[in-house]
């Protein structure tokens, strides 16, 4: 196994969830699937054959080896390199060393039709909708410093001029509804008619939502994804329709990213199943004590008509902390 992989998939409960979202990286910096994605998210492209974006990926953006925090995010152009089909970088930082630091998913340039003008690109995939936190509120943060990174490594001094245009994909999986959304910065004329010159098209954020089932649009890469995503595919299915529909080469990489990320999908899932099953008995358990507490059956006589540990029943009557008893 790569041990660009192996090094990683031993954080968090039994590796699955890391090792799931490694591989779903891995098979969307493909460049074929990215052209697919850049098709509908980037307006330089609309209207594009994906084959004809390939070719203007330059590889290898990073995969998690760029830090989003201030001061870790500079990387030199020479950095970057071609390996093939699929966009893959340096690790430039020692993830042991800076345990906790924020890093982009997938990171590279893209060359504009003219063959000359670059932009930056970072996609970000999310297999489960955010909790904690506004997704748009965490595009904008990394938006803001895909540009602010790019002083001394794109433009120096005060040459804002040289400021390259960027993109935040954000790709966000299980929503209830496809969707692509694409937030850029507008003119609002107040008062007067002044105009100012500059790129208002340096900054821009797409948030594609995924239902992970099949779908039928007009937009491919929400097509591609679902499929790539699905929830009730095989893998040897996904592969079928990603090379016939989508007219993707399917490398030894892809073939056994989609496998494997395939399988490891289908653990998670039994996994969650079986733990919804026990929470959804737990609480069962925990409304039978409390009904019985309520009618004047005692803690201990409860745990001997239940055979369930005195304690455990003390915490389903008082809460967590049985000391209280």
């Amino acid at each position: 196994m790569n041990t660009e992989v192996t090094s990683t998939i031993t954080a968090g409960g039994d590796g699955r969830e890391s090792q799931y979202d490694i591989h779903a990286k891995r098979i969307l910096s493909n460049k074929n699937i990215m052209a697919h994605i850049l098709c509908d998210a980037v307006d330089e492209f609309k209207g594009m054959k994906p084959e004809d974006i390939v070719s203007l990926i330059e590889g290898e953006p990073i995969i998690g080896g760029v830090p989003v925090d201030g001061g870790l995010t500079n990387i030199r152009t020479d950095d970057l390199k071609k390996n093939g089909d699929r966009i893959v970088g340096l690790n430039t930082e020692n993830s042991d060393i800076n345990e906790g630091v924020v890093r982009y998913d997938i990171l590279f340039y893209v060359r504009m039709r003219d063959g000359l003008s670059r932009i930056i690109v970072n996609v970000e995939a999310q297999k489960d909708p955010a909790t904690d936190y506004f997704i748009l509120n965490r595009a904008i943060y990394y938006e803001s410093r895909l540009i602010s990174s790019q002083k001394e490594r794109e433009f120096s001094g005060m040459n804002y001029n040289d400021i390259k245009v960027t993109y935040s994909i954000f790709i966000c999986m299980n929503m209830k509804k496809d969707s692509i959304n694409h937030y850029h910065l507008t003119n609002d004329k107040v008062t007067g008619n002044a105009e100012w010159k500059g790129n208002i098209g340096l900054f821009n954020i797409v948030i594609i939502g995924i239902k992970n089932d099949i779908t039928d649009s007009m937009y491919k890469s929400i097509e591609l994804l679902d499929i790539l995503f699905s929830n009730s595919l095989t893998a040897s299915e996904r592969l079928d329709i990603m090379e016939k529909k989508f007219n993707i080469p399917l490398t030894d990489d892809l073939e056994g990213g989609v496998n494997y990320m395939s399988n490891l999908g289908e653990g998670i899932r039994e996994a969650a199943f079986k733990d919804g099953e026990a929470r959804g008995e737990a609480r069962k358990e925990a409304q039978l004590i409390k009904t019985m507490y309520n009618n004047n059956v005692s803690c201990e006589e409860i745990a001997r008509i239940t055979e369930i540990e005195l304690e455990d029943v003390k915490k389903a009557v008082y809460g967590s902390d049985p000391v209280t008893v």
